[in-house]
């Protein structure tokens, strides 16, 4: 079973959970008694196993593959990246996958990423709007390199997000663009790890320091 608190969001969720459950059995004692508390307890630490073992499952299943209808002298790249979407080590390593091939396409998928509390709120405008201008900008960069690119902002979530991509772009290979490590919340999750366990698909992971290219650029 896999760890259920795969988001920043769900382990917000599951603090909120624990504070219910213990305040649920709180209240049953105070107002029932001793034995009240007891039911209570256990009834509501069925529930909550049952939640952690439903959650832990979800994840899990046959890894997902593309369904290889395009042309075999065509490559397909799917791109996962957020705010180092414009970074220029990334645009290198996306010209070099498409090098030596007649026809290459690329898909970029931006994750909208927001706040737990924007999240809950359903307030997910100003991540997306975010996200969608840095990865117009990404693509007009792409273009203007001769590479037939498009995009999309997917799921606030990045595996999910790349799931979606992958089963509507037939790729032949994934490249995750993630922040260095230690500023990487990504990575922090595991995301690069668990896309490699989940997707049966090549995987490769660029490192983007932005903060060096500004430099650069100075």
């Amino acid at each position: 079973m896999r760890n259920p608190l795969r988001s920043e969001a769900e382990a917000y969720r599951f603090v909120l959970v624990a504070v219910g459950y213990f305040g649920v059995i709180v209240i049953a004692a105070t107002l029932g008694g001793v034995w009240a508390g007891v039911i209570v307890f256990v009834l509501a630490s069925m529930a909550v196993l049952g939640w952690v073992l439903f959650t832990g499952r979800k994840e899990q299943g046959p890894q997902v593959a593309p369904a290889g209808r395009h042309d075999a002298d065509e490559r397909r790249i799917l791109v996962l990246a957020n705010e180092t979407v414009g970074g220029e080590r990334l645009r290198e390593v996306i010209q070099g996958c498409t090098e030596g091939y007649q026809r290459s396409r690329v898909h970029v998928v931006a994750p909208a990423l927001n706040s737990p509390v924007r999240h809950w709120a359903s307030d997910e405008d100003p991540a997306r709007r975010a996200a969608e201008q840095r990865l117009q900008s990404s693509l007009e960069r792409l273009r203007a390199g001769g590479i037939d690119a498009s995009g999309r902002i997917g799921d606030s979530e990045p595996l999910q997000a790349l799931e979606d991509g992958l089963r509507l772009f037939d790729a032949d290979e994934i490249v995750i663009s993630t922040h260095p490590e230690g500023r990487s919340h990504w990575l922090e999750k595991g995301v690069v790890r668990e896309a490699r366990a989940r997707f049966a698909v090549p995987i490769t992971h660029v490192v983007v320091d932005l903060e060096a290219e500004r430099e650069e650029v100075r």
